[in-house]
């Protein structure tokens, strides 16, 4: 895609924003990891800190709980030596009527650099980025069913840490794909890093019908399909976001599609098993496997540190 028709990249195909994994060239993926290895000492140093963003103003706005998500964004600027402000959506004008620009643009007027954006529709993040200023940088920090790029990449800097190329590799993401917003960002980042075999195994109810054009093979057994798999990215029953009787019960879930020591010995044994969090121990995984030698769940969290560093780091250091 030409740089021009991408609103993530200036007219040097730099990235300014981080909108979605999606019509990103694999240069702008490497380079984005390849940072992020930099930074990964970071955490060991006695001052963890770089003056990359200092003066720099990064403002979270999560009109959408996460924790986690939230947290480690908050590390990561403040590592950068970024100024951090965390929106209070609850108390915040939106739910006054204000809307969505209108906050925007006021937040602007205070000196506003960098905007880490989650929110529940779809496409919330684009819209920002089309009218902030110039020297105003979006990251997408997760939007609707839509895309979770920093949790994508963050997932392709572990994979590629443990199992270094991903020419080789068949990796396997299990469960909500229907609601998952982290398959859809892992699939297009896995086949762009050139990944040759991606499957998504789940219930019927839960894996979309579209899935095809993306180059994926979709399976309904979870031994069946995770047999040889190098890597498997279990993911999070999202019932939050579940309309109507999608599945019997968590417990039949777990059944049927739970990762267990069993059924992961169809897999490679030297296979990693991921989840982007928060687990529901006993519905997607049982705790044997989530706390065994093949789990690299605890790191991901750690790498996802230097990842969201990184993002930041580049986008805000290119100009629009």
């Amino acid at each position: 895609m030409p740089a021009r028709h991408n609103p993530q990249l200036n007219r040097n195909g730099e990235l300014i924003h981080l909108l979605s994994v999606e019509g990103l060239p694999r240069e702008i993926l490497d380079h984005i990891l390849d940072t992020a290895a930099n930074f990964t000492s970071v955490s060991d140093r006695e001052v963890k800190k770089v003056p990359l963003l200092r003066g720099k103003s990064v403002f979270n706005l999560f009109f959408e709980n996460s924790t986690r998500t939230r947290t480690t964004f908050e590390i990561a600027a403040k590592r950068l030596s970024a100024d951090v402000f965390n929106l209070d959506i609850a108390r915040s004008s939106t739910t006054k009527g204000e809307s969505l620009l209108d906050t925007i643009a006021n937040l602007s007027a205070m000196a506003a650099d960098l905007f880490v954006v989650r929110h529940s529709e779809s496409g919330a993040p684009f819209l920002i980025a089309q009218h902030v200023a110039p020297h105003v940088h979006v990251v997408n920090a997760g939007d609707g069913r839509h895309a979770h790029p920093t949790q994508g990449l963050l997932d392709m800097y572990t994979i590629r840490h443990y199992k270094k190329d991903f020419r080789h590799l068949r990796v396997a993401i299990v469960g909500d794909v229907l609601h998952s917003r982290v398959a859809r960002s892992d699939i297009h980042a896995l086949t762009t890093l050139g990944c040759p075999e991606v499957r998504v195994i789940g219930p019927k109810t839960l894996v979309p019908a579209d899935l095809a054009p993306m180059g994926v093979r979709v399976y309904h057994h979870l031994e069946e399909g995770i047999r040889d798999c190098d890597v498997i990215i279990m993911l999070r029953l999202q019932n939050e976001r579940m309309s109507g009787a999608l599945l019997p019960s968590s417990q039949e879930f777990f059944k049927t599609y739970g990762l267990t020591p069993e059924k992961l010995c169809a897999a490679k044994p030297d296979a990693i098993v991921m989840h982007p969090g928060p687990i529901n121990r006993g519905v997607e995984i049982d705790s044997t496997v989530a706390d065994g030698r093949q789990s690299v769940i605890l790191p991901q969290v750690t790498f996802g540190i230097a990842v969201r560093m990184a993002v930041m780091s580049i986008v805000a250091g290119n100009e629009a």
